[in-house]
Order: structure tokens, then sequence, then C-alpha cells
């Protein structure tokens, strides 16, 4: 054989070689595109039972596009999902205090309560063909009417059905069939960097459409306290005053977050802008529309609060935020945790086998469930693995499902609306009669009896029944007080502001 056949043989062998090399990498490539692809267009288990909820199709998916160039191509996703994003008008009376001139200077009389109404607008995402549309709590918070744009420019007057001040997550519903309709996605699934629209009716413009990047998972303590629950996705996608309640949607046009807060010093967007995951609020949506109420499960642990931590002991409260986990710091007096087995100084690392990084991500997992349900808790005891089943519970230290009126039944009373010229006859914007009172009720309890007519409740306007089991049964969600503030007062009576608290129960 001469060097020149040698040499053939030798360039062959090593064309082959590479050629296999390349084929083989550009299979696993594929193929974990493909798993990639696979796992972000399925949602989880719980979310696939939200989605149950409203009766979504789950045939209906978008494949990710992309053009020529390889870019990422927003049309289709775009073009689906202004066509489910509605633009929400919300009316509501605010109570202007106003002093008689002559009370001002003789130094009698009292002030009085000018009712004036307001309009405000926020976005909302259509979720069901029969009219169901999940908004932010703060977009309708006080509504004394709510009215829906579609897309096609069509009004029409939607009811609320339920709110969650907690992760500030309303369901409200329109009447009507075959409309336009976003399908969960999978939040979990979103990476950082990974695209995504937000679309809504920024400064009152309808269907608006902009794009960005998932900037970060998880974040919390992003709205101080006013929020129970927090765990967002941070977008750099433009989001403005009106986008409240908007549709936060992947690149396959699946619903996958509800934009909701924005990081600025002007009010308007500067780069941060922040979304409920549906891994959330699908759940909250499912309960309000099967309960009316949020159910909502806790492990029953207590957490260290590192800034107080910090001013006493700088360098344990550094110690303990480097912590990857969260630590059990103590226990409620009914805890389902410690029930278990979990002991205090345990760092929960997992929930049902998925990673808990910090306060934040613990409160994410736990949202998902509901009491009465089990989990499987993983901790870190100085050290060592140890895993838990344990049945989460409610605040109330059971298993019950708790309804939107078990919380008016505590109240022990009915109710009549108030005609508008009666309400003008008292000189009143807003009213309820109290039409009863049961002996052992928590009105008879705190002296209110039949009668009385209440103006607000917690400062808000209400004019029928269901105005009042919105607010107690938000306030019976909330794990701060559950005390509500009755402003109200007997015909030819002054006004009197009257507290109870629903967590005391009747006797």
């Amino acid at each position: 054989m001469n060097t020149g056949n040698v040499k053939n043989i030798v360039t062959i062998i090593i064309v082959a070689i590479l050629s296999s090399a390349i084929t083989l990498f550009g299979y696993n490539t594929i193929s974990k595109n493909s798993m990639q692809r696979i796992s972000n267009s399925s949602a989880t288990i719980e979310q696939s039972g939200y989605a149950d909820s409203f009766d979504q199709d789950k045939n209906v998916r978008l494949a990710s596009l992309t053009t020529q160039q390889g870019y990422p191509d927003f049309t289709e996703a775009a073009s689906k999902s202004v066509n489910g994003v509605v633009h929400v008008k919300v009316k509501s009376i605010s109570q202007q205090q106003y002093m008689n001139p002559f009370d001002f200077f003789f130094g009698f009389g009292e002030r009085n309560m000018q009712p004036r109404e307001q309009i405000g607008f926020g976005s909302g995402v259509i979720i069901s063909k029969d009219g169901y549309i999940i908004t932010n709590n703060h977009v309708v918070e006080g509504a004394t009417e709510v009215t829906v744009s579609l897309n096609d420019n069509r009004e029409i007057t939607a009811k609320v059905i339920g709110t969650d001040p907690q992760t500030d997550i309303a369901l409200i519903k329109i009447e009507g069939n075959d409309f336009p309709y976003l399908t969960f996605g999978n939040s979990d699934a979103l990476q950082v960097g990974e695209w995504v629209l937000a679309v809504g009716n920024p400064f009152n413009l309808t269907s608006t459409v902009t794009a960005g990047i998932v900037s970060a998972k998880n974040r919390g303590n992003i709205v101080g306290g006013s929020l129970g629950i927090q765990s967002f996705i941070q977008v750099d996608a433009a989001v403005n005053r009106g986008n409240s309640g908007g549709a936060l949607v992947n690149t396959r046009g699946e619903l996958v977050g509800i934009n909701t807060a924005i990081f600025s010093q002007s009010g308007d967007f500067n780069g941060l802008a922040f979304a409920v995951p549906i891994s959330i609020a699908g759940k909250v949506a499912a309960d309000l529309k099967q309960y009316g109420a949020v159910q909502r499960a806790v492990l029953g642990i207590q957490v260290p609060n590192i800034e107080a931590v910090r001013q006493q002991n700088p360098a344990k409260a550094t110690e303990l935020s480097q912590i990857v986990g969260v630590v059990v710091d103590d226990f409620a007096d009914r805890s389902a945790a410690k029930a278990a087995g979990m002991e205090k100084g345990d760092i929960i690392k997992a929930i049902n086998n998925v990673q808990i990084k910090n306060f934040a991500g613990l409160q994410d997992q736990l949202s998902r469930y509901r009491p009465g349900d089990k989990v499987k808790v993983t901790v870190d005891r100085k050290g060592k693995e140890h895993s838990y089943t344990v049945e989460l519970k409610n605040d109330a230290g059971n298993t019950e499902i708790q309804r939107s009126s078990d919380s008016m039944n505590l109240l022990g009373a009915t109710f009549n609306d108030i005609p508008n010229n009666r309400k003008q006859q008292l000189g009143i914007g807003s009213g309820v009669e109290v039409a009863s009172v049961d002996n052992n009720g928590l009105f008879r309890k705190e002296g209110i009896n039949k009668g009385f007519i209440i103006m607000r409740v917690n400062n808000t306007p209400v004019n029928s029944e269901s105005d009042i089991a919105k607010i107690v049964s938000s306030v019976s969600g909330s794990r701060q007080d559950k005390v509500i503030l009755i402003a109200g007062f007997y015909p030819n009576g002054r006004t009197q502001y009257i507290a109870i608290d629903l967590s005391q129960g009747a006797k």
C-alpha cells in the first residue's frame, strides 16, 4: 500500500469519526431541547387541576415560534393573548369629609361624609369560555359597579365572584358563551432569561403588548406588608398603571402570571415589574369559584425575623440570611409540622421534592395545597436529612373547608337593600339595613340590632348583603387581625363605629 492510499484511508476514518460525533452531539442537543419544550409546555398536575375548574381545552396550545432568522416570533402568541385580555372599568364610592361652615365658626354639629363617585381602570384575563376573569384585588376593591370591555369593543357588566387580598387576586364573571380565553401554562417551568409578553391596558390604552425576559423568580418583600403571600415573577417587560390584572404569557401564548406591581418612584415603569405566578393565581381563582373563599394550608411554623435579629445580633442575622432553606424558629399553638415530628432548628429544604431556597419559595409551594392535603417535607437537622409526611391544616388548626358563608353566619344577621329614594331621605350615598339579628350572633353581642343602617365596612361602602359578604370573606381569609370596622347609625341617631372580631366567633 503506497503512502497516498494510507493518507486517503486515514482521512476517510477521521471524517467518519467527526461525522459520528457531530451527529451524536446534534441528536443529544435536539433531544434535550425537545424534552425542554415538552416540559415547558405541559402544566403541573396542580395547575392542570385548576384549569379543569374552568373547563379549559387542554389541546389549545401554540407552538413556540421563531422567524427564519432564528429570532423569537411573538406574533401568534400576541394575537391570541389580546383577545383574551380585557379592559376593566370600576366605579366606587369614596367618602369625602366636609363640615358646614356655621358648624366650624359656632362649634356645634358634627362632621359629615359626602359620598363621591370614583372611576378606576385596570385589566383582566378571561380564563374560561363562559366568562370567568382573573384580575387584581386592588383593581376591583370597593367596587359598586364593574364593566368589562372586550377586544371587539363589547362592554359587559361583570359580577365580583370573590377576592383575596393576600395574593391580590380577584375573580369576576361576565355572562355569555364562547369567549376567547387563555389557557394556564406552567409557571414553574419558566427560566430566568426566557422571553415573556405582558398584555394589558396601560394608561387606559386597550390591547397593548410589551415583551421582556424573566429577570428573577420567587421574589419576596416587594410590596411591603400589604400582601400576605409574596412569590413574584420579576420581568423587565414594560408594565405601567392600568396593566394591573393583565396577562403575563410565554411565547406559546399560555398564561403564566397575572401582572400585579411595578417598582417605581414615579409611579411609571422603571424596568422592574412583578407578576403573581399562575401556580398561585390559578389555585386562588379555583377556590373562589368553588368555595367563595381561599382554602389556605399552613405548616404551623414560625420563622426568624431577620431584620429583628439584625438589631440584636448582626452576626447571627448574617448567618441566617446565608442559609439555603427556611429555619423553623418555633411552632404555632396547633402545628401540623410539630405533630409530624419536626423540631425547632430544622431547616426546610424541600416540599414534595421541590427545593426550597427561601421563605417566598416556601409560600409558593404551600399556596398550591388545601387543608387536609399531605405533603412530604424534607429537612436538614444538624447536617442529617430527615423527611416527614405532614397533613396540612388551616389557620384554625383543622382540615375543614371554609366557605364564605361561614363567616357571615357568625354575624347572625340578615340584611335588606335600601332603595335610592330612602338613601336620599337619609342623606347617605351607600347603605344596607339590618333586617333581623340572632340572639347568639356577633351583631347581638356587639349591640347591633334590627334597623341599624350600615354605611361602610372597613371603610368600604356597602349597598347589599353580598358587598358585606365579600369584605367579611376577605378578612376571614387573612392572616392578619380578623376584625371588621362597621360605620353606621340608627335613623335619627349619631354615626357609630363598631369593631367586630371574627376570630372569636359567636357565644
